[in-house]
């Protein structure tokens, strides 16, 4: 009996990016689940007239958001499939193939292209991208409480599918720096809820050390242009988590000057040499 995938694609105001996700999926998928975290960009309209089924909920963080949705999956297989990513038709077919005998495996790593700006991105620490997307829904459940949590399969039985994903990260600057707003936000808060310290040379050396791994280690220089800019983008993204975890500890809050005052402040009273009242302070 051949086995049966449900796709599961996470989603908020994905309307540029629904259709040809969940297009490239249909040849092989039983079921096309998406999980909604509300979406107000007409995403749910087009999801519904491609056929999917729709499940909605708060989102906290990606692994927690898809931990909810991985159960609520109606098939043994689960391929969960962020909506800016595509299977290739190699992969579908491979993914067909691979679970019609999937004797002694729960689970499958799958590779993944990079892009950025709409440009393949094949060096710079980017071209060497490997994901755990598809596994058996009762093996498969993301580890770790940020948005780059990772799929653990607790058997440990996992293979690896030579086929790939198109992932098209951000086709503008504005995509591109809100990620990393959120990403590095969370991340600091992360570190900082589990007690860890900024330091002086991280905030001096994470940039031009995580510059020159990505345009010179990597090889990022072979992309040419794009090259650059995936290592500044990666720099940058570094720094700024190190700078968010600085503010989180010493940043001092600006006073809001349209709360009411302190009581006891606008009760003081200034008096002069004899202790005659002179004004009321505040």
């Amino acid at each position: 009996m051949t086995s049966q995938v449900t796709v599961i694609i996470p989603c908020k105001n994905e309307r540029m990016n629904l259709r040809p996700c969940v297009e490239s999926v249909q040849s092989f998928a039983d079921e096309i689940l998406v999980a909604d975290s509300g979406s107000t960009d007409g995403s749910l309209d087009i999801a519904r007239e491609l056929g999917c089924r729709i499940v909605e909920r708060e989102y906290i963080h990606s692994g927690n958001f898809k931990n909810w949705a991985i159960p609520q999956a109606r098939h043994p297989w689960v391929l969960i499939l962020d909506a800016d990513e595509r299977v290739s038709p190699e992969l579908a077919t491979e993914i067909r193939e691979r679970l019609d005998d999937a004797r002694g495996l729960d689970g499958f790593w799958v590779l993944r292209n990079n892009y950025l700006l709409g440009h393949r991105v094949r060096r710079g620490g980017w071209g060497q991208d490997k994901l755990l997307r598809l596994f058996r829904r009762e093996h498969g459940r993301y580890v770790g409480d940020t948005d780059h949590a990772e799929v653990v399969v607790d058997t440990g039985r996992v293979g690896t599918l030579r086929g790939r994903l198109e992932h098209y990260t951000s086709w503008t600057y504005e995509q591109a720096l809100r990620k990393i707003e959120r990403y590095t936000t969370w991340q600091a808060g992360v570190w900082f809820a589990q007690g860890r310290k900024p330091s002086l040379a991280k905030l001096v050396l994470n940039f031009p050390l995580r510059f020159l791994r990505s345009y010179l280690l990597h090889c990022g220089f072979l992309d040419g242009v794009i090259g650059f800019q995936v290592a500044m983008l990666t720099a940058y993204y570094s720094y700024l988590k190190q700078v968010r975890l600085w503010e989180l500890h010493h940043a001092i809050r600006q006073p809001d000057p349209e709360l009411p005052r302190d009581p006891a402040e606008s009760d003081r009273v200034t008096r002069d040499a004899s202790g005659a009242p002179l004004r009321r302070a505040g």
